[in-house]
């Protein structure tokens, strides 16, 4: 019998019976009682949830990419691509109820291909085998060495040079949703891919449900011990891709401590509270009150790109991680989720040599990655929670991205 590694409380068999579609259906409305902000009706008229996909171009190697489509029945969209899982699109009304992509991209494949790839900025992308940072590309495994691809000196980062991110995924429609559109992507990585041991079959379902939230599962086995770390690496902008800073943006993190890095951006093995730090986001405040701080964790990354560990904690339970909410705009965003940590990063890469859809050159702050994940190089700190799978095991966590206005409020 399969042993979870960590239980989600979203299930793929969502329909079989009477009580299965009760049960889902109150998974997903009380997850909606849970978020802070609930997006009102929208002025637009649209049809009933949709799925759809279409030609989105081709891979230096021939390969096609097709590009998804899932709306529901309040206008809300999502796009993504075979390519990477890549998530290129978010639509989602403001409180005047009008549309806007909160995610920033690339307008085209070559983008993502070439331009992503070298900056190594993973635009939307489905992260794996493990995201973030391994130290020096190595780490211990049941008395053995493992050693991975070196993508970041001398770091591996996001799986190596060949990740998740860079894999055309299979996709097909997830049907018989409750009030949900959604599709399935898998992905089988071979055993010593990027020098990873084992054969990882690798499965995310992205649902999106008529309350404006996306939910993210993912699921992994193995048929060989090995390490697995996945998560989402999309950049959000609350007034709108091309807005320019987040800045404004007000932000609330649901953790009373963080993992301290040294100048290569590992973990120190300590964890550290969040008090008097520029790292404290237990009450809202913007973004950039303390992004320029002089403390010595700010200007490692030259800005924020740290992991916070979740209050609450349990491997099983969704917990509110973070709130996001633009004052311009009203848009809010509130990040549940299974998983220990969130890796909030302000984009502070990005120096104006991309542009995006609205041809406006991404710089550092125009957006807020919220990366739900394990901590960073854990498997050299045995103190943190495990990202050690075996064969036997399932590897199963669900990351929630509620969608609402400020000022509105979910009714069960």
């Amino acid at each position: 019998m399969m042993r979870s590694f960590a239980a989600a409380p979203i299930c793929r068999d969502y329909t079989h019976t009477r009580k299965a579609r009760s049960l889902f259906a109150r998974t997903m409305m009380g997850l909606g009682a849970l978020a802070t902000c609930m997006m009102t009706s929208s002025p637009h008229s649209y049809a009933a949830s949709a799925f759809k996909h279409n030609a989105f171009g081709t891979l230096s190697s021939g390969q096609k990419v097709q590009r998804y489509t899932l709306r529901n029945a309040h206008g809300m969209s999502v796009q993504f691509l075979s390519y990477g899982g890549i998530i290129t699109a978010i639509t989602v009304p403001d409180r005047n109820g009008h549309p806007a992509n909160v995610v920033l991209g690339f307008p085209t494949l070559e983008g993502y291909e070439t331009d992503s790839a070298h900056a190594n900025i993973y635009f939307g992308a489905l992260i794996g085998r493990y995201a973030n940072r391994l130290a020096n590309g190595t780490f211990p495994l049941d008395g053995q060495t493992i050693h991975t691809t070196v993508n970041n000196p001398p770091n591996t980062l996001h799986g190596g040079l060949n990740g998740f991110d860079k894999k055309i995924w299979h996709v097909r429609q997830l049907s018989g949703l409750p009030h949900a559109v959604g599709a399935e992507l898998t992905l089988t990585s071979p055993d010593g891919e990027e020098g990873f041991p084992g054969t990882l079959h690798t499965t995310v379902d992205y649902i999106l449900d008529d309350s404006n939230r996306l939910n993210i599962r993912y699921r992994a086995t193995t048929d060989r011990p090995t390490v697995v770390n996945l998560t989402n690496h999309s950049y959000f902008n609350l007034a709108g891709e091309g807005a320019g800073s987040i800045e404004n943006h007000t932000l609330q993190i649901n953790a009373d401590s963080f993992t301290p890095v040294d100048h290569a951006a590992i973990p120190t093995g300590q964890i550290a509270s969040v008090s008097n730090t520029p790292l404290d986001f237990r009450t809202p405040h913007r973004i950039g009150d303390h992004l320029r701080s002089n403390h010595p964790q700010m200007l490692i990354g030259r800005g924020y790109d740290h992991n916070w560990i979740v209050n609450g904690y349990d491997g099983k339970t969704q917990r509110l991680a973070a709130t996001v909410t633009d004052p311009v705009s009203g848009r809010t965003l509130s990040v549940f989720t299974t998983q220990p940590g969130i890796q909030v990063y302000t984009s502070n890469s990005l120096d104006g040599t991309y542009a995006g859809p609205s041809g406006h050159a991404y710089r550092q702050t125009d957006a807020i990655a919220l990366e739900t994940q394990h901590y960073p190089d854990s498997p050299n700190h045995p103190a943190f929670p495990t990202t050690t799978l075996r064969p036997g095991e399932q590897f199963d966590h669900t990351t929630s991205f509620q969608f609402g206005i400020a000022g509105t409020s979910t009714t069960p």
